[in-house]
């Protein structure tokens, strides 16, 4: 009764019937595999700072930007002897400034840390009275001190002792003049190859046996009291040295209309470099601030002494002197003009890269060696000393003592040996702490703020027309110390785009670790 009651309901509801979908068929429940407690898991290993290093020099080198560059890049820890990154290495790159990693070393090792520069300033002639019937000589051999910078703040007192002698003897008066005596370095007063239209240019200031204030003049422009008159012009360190010639002239303050521009205040010398020439205009109640270089470096030194003369109260008379003042008598030394330790004046040659001081320590170093002071002589003993860390003659061409010769040139290779003789030095401190700070002083005071670089690399830059470099020091974060340099040439990005390498990969080596033995 059952079975016939189950189809007749379904017979009356065929329509329901046939639209239920048939039920599925089960398999009785299969757990999920479970991995062993012990099973081993696959690792990959996190990169090594050489991988990243490495990495990273690779994808800059292969960037569009720096498809006409050319990039040179070591990067070594000298400890094990590994290379992290190496790009071009023993190619020849244009310095620039870092030319002064070469000269600073070499003058570090052959001066040493105690060397100072004597200059004699000597009588000639008998006294009378309060008259010197005579002159008075500066017998220079390329002290690169005389400056306010290494004066505190006022490069004649570095004649005080002399100006003090003088008065102890009671002279007032001198009959003759201040002269330079004695030709320590020979030769022309400028680096070879450097730019003749630089000339006027502080950082192209020539060099002599005498150099006053780093070879820089300070020149202050005042507009007149009204329009049309002429400005009004100072210059210091010394007040009347060189002649000034003033050709400009006040304008109004006015707003000048648009498109319209005034004639750009200059200062700039005559053809032979004895008159300065400022030109141009100014507006009414304005005032402007030039550098300029001291085009006859000896020449300041003695207006710098002439006027210190006359502060004291001693005249400088400039007459004729008479045959029996001078004839057969010997030089009387008045006093000598000592500068600091030659570890007090490296500091102030690398940190700000201050041009002048690296000719003369390029100079100053063949004078001590061989008794000739000339570029030529210089040259060859700073290849020699080169040689003698490994670097020859194909790793570089040493012409000038600055980087400012483009035809300087050196591999990063030889840097980096230069870098690690240093390391391995006595000095290695001195010559270590004379460089510039990252995000600190120097010429990277404002690279590598906020980044594991800032306060830890030390570093020389080298600036020059499409060259840039960076080569020094960097501790990574456990301490290992790493050996780079980089050179960048015939670029076309902007400067900061070459910059922006350079420091990121400075940071880079700051921030990373490397464990005992090969790079990790």
């Amino acid at each position: 009764m059952r079975r016939l009651l189950a189809v007749t309901l379904c017979a009356g509801a065929a329509t329901a019937c046939a639209a239920r979908p048939p039920q599925a068929v089960l398999e009785p429940h299969q757990p999920e595999p479970v991995a062993p407690y012990m099973m081993p898991v696959a690792t990959v290993p996190a990169p090594t700072l050489r991988d990243r290093v490495r990495h990273t020099v690779d994808s800059v080198v292969a960037a569009p930007m720096w498809r006409n560059a050319r990039l040179g890049i070591l990067i070594v820890d000298p400890e094990s002897g590994d290379t992290l990154a190496s790009h071009d290495a023993d190619r020849l790159f244009m310095p620039a400034s870092n030319q002064k990693l070469l000269t600073g070393a070499i003058a570090t090792t052959l001066l040493g840390p105690d060397f100072r520069w004597r200059t004699p300033v000597l009588l000639h002639g008998v006294q009378r009275g309060a008259t010197w019937h005579g002159n008075v000589y500066l017998q220079g051999s390329g002290d690169p001190s005389i400056s306010d910078a290494l004066r505190g703040g006022r490069a004649s007192s570095a004649f005080d002792a002399a100006l003090d002698a003088l008065s102890a003897r009671g002279v007032r008066r001198i009959a003759g003049r201040v002269l330079p005596v004695g030709d320590a370095l020979p030769g022309l007063s400028t680096g070879f190859g450097w730019a003749w239209d630089d000339f006027d240019a502080a950082y192209s200031a020539a060099i002599d046996e005498l150099l006053y204030n780093e070879g820089e003049l300070y020149v202050t422009v005042h507009a007149g009291r009204r329009v049309g008159a002429p400005v009004r012009v100072q210059t210091a360190p010394t007040r009347r040295y060189p002649a000034v010639v003033v050709d400009a002239v006040t304008r109004d303050s006015a707003p000048l209309p648009a498109g319209t521009r005034p004639p750009r205040l200059q200062a700039a010398y005559d053809s032979i470099g004895r008159a300065l020439i400022v030109s141009g205009t100014l507006a009414l109640g304005d005032s402007a601030r030039f550098t300029v270089a001291y085009r006859h470096p000896n020449d300041a030194v003695v207006a710098a002494f002439t006027e210190s003369l006359a502060e004291r109260g001693i005249t400088v008379q400039q007459k004729r002197l008479a045959r029996r003042d001078t004839a057969s008598r010997a030089l009387d030394t008045l006093a000598v003009i000592t500068s600091p330790p030659f570890a007090d004046v490296l500091r102030r040659m690398e940190n700000p890269s201050q041009n002048q001081m690296a000719e003369l320590f390029f100079r100053t170093v063949a004078l001590q060696q061989t008794g000739n002071g000339s570029a030529d002589s210089a040259q060859a003993v700073g290849a020699r000393a080169l040689a003698a860390w490994g670097v020859t003659a194909n790793d570089a061409a040493y012409r000038d003592g600055s980087g400012l010769s483009r035809h300087d040139y050196v591999t990063p290779r030889a840097i980096v040996k230069v870098l690690d003789a240093m390391r391995r030095s006595p000095h290695f401190t001195l010559f270590r702490d004379a460089l510039p700070i990252a995000g600190v002083d120097g010429t990277i005071r404002s690279r590598m703020r906020g980044t594991p670089a800032e306060g830890n690399v030390r570093a020389k830059t080298g600036t020059l027309d499409k060259a840039r470099a960076l080569s020094g020091y960097a501790t990574t974060a456990n301490g290992r110390v790493l050996l780079f340099s980089m050179m960048m040439n015939n670029f076309t990005v902007p400067t900061r785009e070459v910059e922006r390498v350079q420091d990121l990969l400075a940071a880079m080596l700051a921030g990373g670790t490397l464990a005992a033995g090969r790079g990790s």
